[in-house]
């Protein structure tokens, strides 16, 4: 099985370092893609060895961030691609995790899940984000007939064959709300795995009208409206997915 970790990183200076020392002890691939940091990330970056690396010139946004991450596993010839945040949220030691749903050969996705297996270790998230990741994962699971607990985990495996089947473009932090639509319309296998809650910062900024909760959920759930109907009109081909 050939392996890619991608992450994307965006002002992450103070975990960068830290977070690529950690997962090369469990994979030897690894693919950052800096969306435009202005921290000193990118320099960080430029000197580190052993790496891949796509800088965008400018903020792109995280859901963009990972659709190069696809494209570039694609081209590369990478089976799968494990993503996984760079704020220490998502634990490297639990990527062997991952590599084993991936090789039980069952799946087309493998999300983590922060609500799956509760532990008296788990942070508290702010209340918006539990309320709105609540909303958002039973009104996905209510029109798409899914069963998940964590709608926006972003520490996820993905079978690069079968990514060929979705055609994603929302580049913002919406970017669950078009995948999970998109997924179950291409007819991937769908699982979750529980991984840790940790809320190292729970101050930080989604950045202009996305501060506010209720702009955040009613954003969301367009997007997944607007997908959900795309599926309607568009008559899918077939990928070949295996």
């Amino acid at each position: 099985m050939n392996l890619l970790v991608a992450i994307p990183v965006y002002n992450e200076h103070k975990y960068v370092e830290r977070v690529l020392d950690a997962v090369e002890r469990y994979c030897g691939q690894i693919l950052v893609i800096d969306d435009g940091s202005t921290d000193g990330t990118a320099d960080i970056l430029a000197n580190r060895r052993g790496i891949r690396l796509i800088r965008h010139p400018h903020n792109q946004g995280y859901g963009q961030s990972l659709i190069d991450a696809f494209a570039h596993a694609d081209a590369q010839n990478f089976d799968w691609v494990i993503t996984m945040d760079c704020d220490e949220q998502h634990e490297p030691e639990r990527i062997p995790d991952f590599i084993q749903a991936i090789q039980s050969d069952q799946w087309d996705i493998v999300s983590g899940s922060r609500y799956l297996e509760p532990t008296a270790t788990d942070d508290l998230p702010p209340t918006d984000r539990r309320r709105i990741n609540a909303t958002i994962t039973a009104t996905l699971n209510a029109r798409l007939g899914l069963e998940l607990t964590d709608a926006f985990c972003g520490f996820k495996a993905h079978r690069v064959s079968a990514m060929r089947c979705v055609n994603l473009d929302q580049t913002g932090y919406a970017f669950p709300m078009q995948l999970w639509p998109a997924a179950v319309r291409a007819g991937l296998r769908i699982t979750e795995i529980p991984v840790r809650l940790i809320y190292n910062d729970p101050n930080r900024h989604f950045g202009g009208n996305l501060d506010d909760p209720s702009n955040r959920l009613n954003h969301y759930l367009s997007v997944m409206e607007a997908e959900i109907e795309r599926g309607r009109v568009a008559i899918p081909s077939c990928c070949g997915c295996e």
